[in-house]
């Protein structure tokens, strides 16, 4: 492309309406920085930081404009994830714009060279072809498996202290494979979200049972498990749970399935958040969207601590209300328990373990030590395993 080329590129795109947001994303404001830049040298830092995002995405351009393009929330892809089809006028606007943007995802090397008479120096990068047009219509016939906005690229989330959804920088990638033992446990829990996912009757789930069984691990695995499936988890901590009409609230259209994931729950008898989860897990309209489901881990069967004394007290009708919170635990619809594993399943995690980590040992000195590991913590667990067999490495 022509200097003039560019420019002309540059004003098409400040125009765009459907993907008006894309515009505040750094590879867009850098490029509209170079083609308005005043002089050379302001183009040519501009240029630089365009090419310094390019890095940053990858290297390619074209591939960083398609992920933005496909990732972008916008009215167009919130009427067709809602509705299924959107207005005359926004579906030309749409088409119209992926044609912009799709001469924008061309440019190479190249053409910001011609940009410039007498730059000494230019990076280069990578730049292929991409048929944006056909990519994003392939994209919204799938969209409740691929969503849009944040929650197309990331698998799991958390709400913010300030009441935000946010994608887990460090997001566990845990797998189903990478488990040993506990299989019937996982499979419960697997089933569940399978049946969530193709819209059949499914469960909130509370896995509870002992420290290092890997609850929390399994939650995590069978989001990652269903990903290109269109699930997604949103954890939220359970002083957040007086916000779970919040997020049910902005999640309820998104074509996508969500786990809202509790881990380590537990209440006190007064606790305040105790109601709403409550509510959510009786199906409350304020507290539950229809394409949500709570799973939650807990330490303890009944999840509401109680003493000795919570038996006593002038309350007249004390027994109801000892019956309520013990039988929370009641409301989710399966329970699946973590037990702590005998002695013959920590001895098979271990051998499991040792050989995927290359411990060349005698079996018989590796259980010794593998059972005096766990006597000195006083459990046996797969996480006492697992931090046992680093201790060799």
């Amino acid at each position: 492309m022509t200097r003039e080329e560019l420019q002309k590129l540059s004003l098409s795109l400040s125009a765009l309406g459907v993907f008006a947001g894309l515009l505040q994303k750094p590879l867009f404001t850098h490029f509209l920085s170079m083609t308005e830049a005043k002089s050379d040298g302001e183009a040519l830092r501009a240029c630089g930081a365009l090419i310094h995002e390019i890095y940053e995405k990858g290297g390619n351009f074209a591939l960083a404009v398609r992920r933005a393009v496909l990732e972008d929330e916008n009215p167009y892809v919130r009427m067709r994830a809602g509705k299924g089809k959107c207005d005359a006028t926004i579906e030309d606007a749409m088409k119209a714009e992926l044609s912009i943007l799709s001469r924008f995802a061309s440019l190479t090397p190249a053409d910001l060279a011609a940009y410039f008479a007498n730059a000494p120096y230019l990076p280069p990068f990578g730049a292929s072809s991409v048929d944006l047009a056909a990519e994003y219509e392939e994209r919204m016939c799938d969209i409740n498996k691929h969503g849009y906005g944040i929650f197309a690229a990331n698998a799991m989330f958390r709400l913010s202290d300030e009441s935000s959804i946010e994608p887990i920088a460090s997001a566990d990638s845990v797998s189903l494979d990478s488990f040993i033992g506990y299989e019937e446990e996982r499979g419960r829990v697997l089933e569940n979200t399978k049946a969530f996912l193709e819209g059949r009757p499914a469960a909130n789930v509370l896995l509870y049972g002992d420290a290092g069984t890997g609850k929390s691990s399994t939650v995590k695995a069978v989001t990652n498990h269903f990903f290109e499936q269109g699930l997604r988890l949103i954890e939220i901590r359970k002083d957040q749970l007086s916000l779970l009409p919040l997020v049910m609230g902005k999640i309820r259209t998104n074509p996508l399935r969500f786990i809202i994931f509790i881990d380590d729950l537990s209440f006190n008898k007064s606790d305040d958040h105790f109601s709403m989860l409550k509510a959510a897990l009786e199906g409350s309209a304020a507290a539950k969207a229809e394409n949500a489901v709570i799973y939650a881990t807990s330490n303890r069967r009944h999840i509401v601590r109680e003493t000795f004394s919570d038996r006593d007290g002038g309350e007249v009708h004390r027994n109801d209300t000892m019956q309520e919170t013990l039988s929370l635990s009641e409301r989710f619809g399966m329970t699946v328990l973590f037990a702590r594993p005998n002695k013959q399943l920590y001895l098979e995690i271990i051998h499991e373990l040792a050989a995927k980590n290359g411990i060349q040992m005698d079996a018989a000195e590796l259980e010794i030590k593998a059972e005096a590991f766990a006597l000195n913590r006083g459990t046996r667990s797969a996480r006492c395993a697992e931090q046992f067999i680093k201790s060799l490495m």
